[in-house]
């Protein structure tokens, strides 16, 4: 771990817990889309990384890519219904979104996916989360991301404006409306020097 990185998980290494979600921002998109935007939800994001880190069951996948499979560049890790989570914040967090979210939602989040972004090569490709319900019906993504900041970038499915939005130290997104079938979010590569980050991504049933 280099001096850099192992500096800023100091600075961040103290009690976790999660904040208020009144103060959070929505930015309405096109075609029924939406994202709420609260910064800093969870503090003791240093912590958190550094557990989640530890204690996770980390793994890599590889994945047909058009005549080779290649390996998938992020590690991951998946919880369903019913599966403990890893650390008791984010059953917290879970309760707290789902709490938040009900009168929209009008259904509990109910799974937990990690990506652990280990360096500026760790990414993820334009998509949308529409296996299941996503690809036909209006749902809900939450994403915690702890650790160094890293770009989430929305643009609307078929090309448009990209958004960006530097998500890390405790930062929620939640991405609701139509936003997982008629847009499109990624995690891009750098070659700028970035230090690690993982992101929790809770989701309602039959949504991935």
């Amino acid at each position: 771990m280099s001096g850099a990185v192992q500096g800023f998980l100091l600075d961040e290494l103290e009690e976790v817990g999660l904040g208020s979600l009144a103060p959070t921002k929505r930015t309405e998109l096109s075609r029924g889309a939406w994202v709420d935007v609260r910064p800093g939800w969870l503090a003791g994001a240093g912590t958190l990384f550094e557990r989640l880190a530890r204690d996770v069951p980390w793994h890599g996948e590889r994945r047909q890519m058009y005549d080779r499979v290649v390996d998938v560049p992020r590690l991951l890790s998946f919880y369903d219904e019913g599966d403990p989570l890893p650390d008791p914040v984010l059953d917290a967090a879970r309760e707290a979104l789902t709490g938040h979210y009900a009168a929209e939602l009008g259904e509990p989040f109910r799974t937990a996916g990690l990506c652990y972004y280990r360096n500026g090569r760790d990414s993820v490709a334009w998509h949308g989360d529409r296996i299941g319900r996503g690809n036909t019906e209006d749902t809900m993504v939450a994403i915690v991301s702890v650790g160094a900041p890293r770009p989430l970038l929305l643009r609307p499915r078929g090309g448009g404006q990209t958004l960006r939005h530097a998500l890390g130290l405790g930062d929620l997104i939640v991405m609701g409306g139509s936003c997982q079938r008629t847009w499109e979010h990624a995690v891009p590569k750098t070659a700028k020097p970035v230090g690690p980050r993982i992101s929790i991504q809770f989701r309602p049933r039959g949504v991935r």
